[in-house]
């Protein structure tokens, strides 16, 4: 019997992938859409074996429900994050559900990693100067990258590029993290404490999943214990960050710049337009228009060589759930 895969929200970027797994396993029935999954539109993957799935909508239990309802409880994500599933309801209907965890750490640490540098040598600053034709120097000086400590909390697989690429600027890279790598370990990267990585970073960069403990570890408390003139560099979770303290941190000067690739409140408003629209968030049009804040609406990740892992991946992985098989990265339901 034929087994068939159902892809949800696959995007023009994503299309020439899907095309090529398919190519690559004649043995499966591959169809998509780019709609979203919903509890209405759930109904499209009727008749499939397992979804491949990426969305910034919650997975509601209503969604998983219906999903369930159409017999298939095998679910492969796109993506890192599992933060958006409701998984007591998952685990009721015994979903199997996987993640793809590693497709690019490159791709999110040079994009903080360039961040990181614009946001230190004011570029921002100096385009919006340029385009009104003021090409005074001054006062928009800025810092080398070599001259900085930059404090990376969370060792992984992205958190460890990023630091290879601060360290090839010259920078003195430090880092925290609750399971420390025995090789950095060994290297003396860790400081014992967030405390000490506050009190002693330029840059202090997040590179931890959000989990309850990780809610606002970066609040008004932790931005007091930062240097002077910070920089807070968040391309991990929105949810790490209280907005509310970086705005208070950005007004009175403590914190010299912000870059936000994620926003504790981003679903439903990145990867939108909204030309001609009212924009529906003031507190982050207010980020926006601040020449020492950097925001991507959740782009960190958006290469090629990352979105076609995310998508071969995550089809690999749903075949081997759909034919019974151990699949390479699953999520822990429940």
């Amino acid at each position: 019997m034929v087994k068939k895969i159902f892809a949800f929200s696959i995007r023009k970027d994503e299309e020439p992938y899907v095309k090529e797994w398919a190519k690559d396993h004649p043995e499966v029935e591959v169809e998509y859409t780019d709609e979203l999954l919903t509890p209405e539109t759930a109904a499209k993957a009727k008749g499939a074996d397992g979804v491949v799935v990426y969305q910034q909508l919650d997975y509601t239990p209503e969604t998983l429900q219906a999903l369930a309802d159409e017999g298939i409880t095998k679910m492969s994500l796109r993506n890192v994050g599992v933060d958006n599933i409701d998984m007591a309801k998952a685990k009721e209907l015994g979903f199997e559900i996987t993640n793809v965890p590693v497709y690019s750490p490159n791709a999110i640490a040079e994009h903080a990693a360039i961040q990181t540098a614009r946001i230190l040598r004011q570029t921002k600053v100096l385009d919006e100067k340029i385009a009104n034709g003021d090409l005074r120097w001054a006062p928009t000086i800025g810092r080398e990258v070599r001259d900085q400590t930059v404090g990376v909390i969370g060792t992984g697989h992205i958190g460890r590029v990023y630091m290879q690429i601060m360290e090839g600027f010259g920078a003195k890279v430090i880092a925290y993290d609750p399971f420390e790598n025995p090789e950095l370990k060994k290297q003396g990267y860790y400081v014992d404490s967030l405390d000490d990585l506050y009190a002693q970073a330029d840059v202090v960069s997040l590179h931890v999943p959000a989990t309850k403990e990780n809610f606002h570890m970066i609040d008004k408390d932790a931005i007091a214990k930062m240097k002077d003139n910070v920089v807070i560099v968040n391309c991990s979770r929105g949810a790490l960050v209280d907005t509310d303290a970086v705005i208070e941190g950005l007004d009175s000067g403590k914190i010299f710049g912000f870059i936000m690739d994620t926003y504790e409140d981003e679903v439903g408003i990145f990867n939108e337009d909204w030309r001609d629209k009212e924009f529906p968030d003031k507190r982050l049009k207010d980020l926006i228009d601040r020449s020492n804040v950097l925001v991507t609406p959740h782009t960190a990740f958006y290469t090629t060589h990352a979105v076609r892992n995310m998508v071969l991946n995550a089809f690999d992985n749903n075949l081997k759930l759909i034919n019974g098989e151990e699949a390479d990265t699953p999520v822990k339901v429940g």
